[in-house]
């Protein structure tokens, strides 16, 4: 078909990226997602091929395999930008307290209101169900937060990074049971698992960095990321939880001065690694944005609107959104005090709630369930995120013209009374 000649496929992938980087502009300005332009302009792309007469295509295995790739990506782009220092120790662990506690809570109440309202789910699947719709998304909130004040932008980093790593444990801890290939490990074997991928990820980590930095060839970086892919790909076949090794990975080669130290630092040529790392930097960034702008495209593609006008849809999604800002409220207001503006409703759903949604096995499927549950929490709280952030922008734009209009060390003038007056004239001809 001419309409998919390898011409016509490259100069559409070329107008998607060339768009991409200009809503990457927009949301600069404006704090309207780059994810929620790039969702609308897979939908207008939907209608496009629907009037052309093509609405057969299955997307479905490039959209999986890209947001594979992306999580990977975005993962190591967050944990290249992680310094772990003393005093960074407390808001890390204050980040990912938040982010566990926000995590588990948020899948309990919309199990409930999944339970409730969505005939023929049991808890088991409807604790499987609200994972993926709990898991916070670094895909919007990293790109998002860039204009927020320091402590702000690292809090939203580290939480956003926790989630989805946790989320992805927890959805596929939850999953086991539903799988034929597979035994419910239990919490212990749980456990045990994590113990052996932290264990692995490390080891493997120092293997690599001690290997990379000797390779003196100038195309060793793909293939760096070729090896944190094929790493991920093993483990996740081995059952292990694979997105800490490549978060371990990218925390120790950004962190070298306090991974390398007494013997194991007299290995490290500190210079050459330190090239590996700032080159892994930007490729890692630039991948992540090229693999993010074509998943949601694609999921504009795919998704249907015609469920979000469903009154059912409406109902259920209204009230998990509800209870992401409730229990939110609560655990910031515990954890950090009356400063949660716009933290409160930095909480979008993104790539990997697409992603383990279409990771629900079969066997735990409920045909009762509405996809459009789905699309109505990204879009809602990616709105609600971008109206908080605009405000804040607002706010804060208010409040530097306002510093402005009083030079500092300024103090108003008041006209001295005839009193006064008087009286400094007296003490002056006495001081004579």
């Amino acid at each position: 078909m001419e309409a998919f000649s390898p011409y016509t496929l490259i100069i559409g992938a070329s107008v998607i990226v060339i768009l991409s980087f200009f809503f990457g502009e927009v949301a600069r300005s404006t704090n309207i997602p780059s994810v929620l332009l790039l969702i609308i302009l897979g939908i207008a792309l939907q209608y496009g091929l629907a009037s052309q007469g093509i609405n057969d295509i299955n997307f479905f295995p490039v959209l999986e395999i890209l947001g594979i790739v992306g999580l990977i990506m975005i993962v190591l782009e967050a944990a290249l930008e992680l310094e772990l220092k003393r005093e960074k120790y407390l808001p890390i662990a204050k980040a990912f307290l938040i982010a566990l506690v926000g995590l588990l809570a948020s899948i309990y109440v919309a199990a409930l209101i999944l339970h409730q309202f969505i005939d023929g789910m049991g808890m088991d699947t409807a604790w499987l169900y609200a994972t993926p719709l709990s898991i916070l998304s670094s895909a919007i909130i990293i790109p998002s937060v860039s204009g927020l004040k320091e402590y702000k932008k690292e809090f939203h980093i580290y939480e956003s990074t926790f989630s989805d790593i946790l989320g992805i444990m927890v959805f596929y801890f939850l999953v086991a049971p539903f799988e034929t290939t597979q035994e419910s490990q239990g919490l212990l074997g749980f456990g045990g698992n994590l113990l052996l991928t932290i264990l692995f990820a490390v080891l493997a980590s120092y293997i690599i960095i001690f290997v990379f930095q000797n390779i003196r060839s100038q195309t060793k970086l793909f293939m760096l990321i070729g090896v944190l892919l094929l790493e991920y790909a093993i483990g996740k076949q081995m059952h292990l939880s694979s997105l800490i090794i490549i978060l371990i990975f990218g925390l120790l080669i950004a962190n070298m001065k306090l991974f390398f130290r007494g013997k194991l630092g007299q290995w490290l040529h500190l210079e050459r690694a330190n090239n590996i790392y700032e080159g892994l930097h930007i490729i890692t960034m630039e991948t992540a944005f090229v693999v993010r702008t074509f998943f949601f495209v694609i999921f504009g593609i795919t998704i249907s609107l015609a469920s979000l006008f469903n009154l059912d849809v409406a109902l259920v999604s209204l009230l998990i959104i509800a209870s992401i800002y409730a229990i939110r409220f609560i655990i910031l207001r515990i954890f950090i005090g009356k400063d949660i503006l716009p933290q409160l409703f930095v909480a979008p759903r993104g790539l990997i709630t697409v992603l383990l949604f279409y990771a629900i096995p079969e066997s735990a499927q409920i045909p009762g369930f509405e996809p459009g549950i789905l699309l109505f929490i990204i879009i809602g709280t990616s709105l609600i995120m971008t109206f908080a952030m605009i405000r804040d922008k607002q706010r804060t734009g208010q409040a530097l013209q306002k510093a402005k209009e009083k030079p500092v060390g300024y103090e108003k003038w008041t006209a001295p009374s005839a009193t006064s007056y008087t009286e400094g004239k007296e003490a002056q001809k006495e001081s004579h």
